[in-house]
């Protein structure tokens, strides 16, 4: 048999590189139902678009490209992730505040200018209840944690920063109760405390303005 009717009976198609891209931004976009990671349900978008367009490229051009199952996979895989991460996403944050806690982000927290100093917000937050979420600097230790200390992002609390006085929260927890270190992102309830008179810890270079006693963490 010739290579002339080799190529005949069995045509070789290209795989859509659509459908490809879609599949590969499924994979990031999955890791998105993460809640340290929610941001990357994003990708689901582009990930739907590369799909259908994949579908349409191979439903018009059937003897140049293949993978019209893996297209439509990846199309409907993505439309799940994101109407059903955004959907859990959505239910956590109006659900996940105790009741009588006031909500607060360390962006209310961090005083922009120089010198550094406690924000109005911090200072009508004094003696309330709050909630706030954040990761545990890795100076606090890698063991079960009763005392530690926590930042807002991960480049001050992966990589060791050395935070600002407004951008930590010195948090004691009550109760018995601790919690691992490491560099999951934590939720913690409890009374908010500013320290009229800032306080040093040995392991930062920066006074502490904040302080949670913690009744609850996870």
């Amino acid at each position: 048999m010739s290579n002339t009717a080799d190529v005949a009976d069995f045509p070789y198609r290209a795989l859509s590189q659509g459908a490809i891209v879609s599949v590969i931004l499924m994979v990031v976009g999955l890791i998105g139902l993460i809640p340290t990671f929610e941001m990357l349900l994003v990708f689901t978008i582009p990930g739907a678009l590369c799909g259908l367009m994949a579908i349409r490229s191979i439903r018009r051009y059937p003897d140049e490209f293949s993978g019209l199952g893996l297209a439509k996979f990846a199309l409907l895989t993505n439309l799940v992730l994101l109407v059903g991460g955004v959907s859990m996403h959505t239910y956590v944050y109006l659900t996940e505040v105790p009741p009588g806690h006031v909500r607060v982000s360390f962006s209310q927290l961090i005083f922009e200018a120089e010198p550094d100093r406690p924000t109005e917000a911090a200072l009508e937050l004094d003696g309330k209840d709050v909630f706030i979420k954040g990761y545990i600097h890795p100076s606090s230790g890698g063991g079960m944690l009763r005392q530690f200390v926590l930042v807002g992002d991960l480049g001050t609390c992966c990589f060791g920063g050395q935070p600002k006085s407004s951008e930590m929260i010195e948090v004691t927890l009550t109760g018995g109760e601790t919690v691992k270190g490491g560099m999951t992102r934590r939720k913690l309830a409890g009374k908010f405390i500013l320290n009229r008179i800032p306080q040093n810890r040995t392991d930062f270079d920066n006074a502490v303005f904040y302080r949670i006693k913690g009744s609850s963490v996870n």
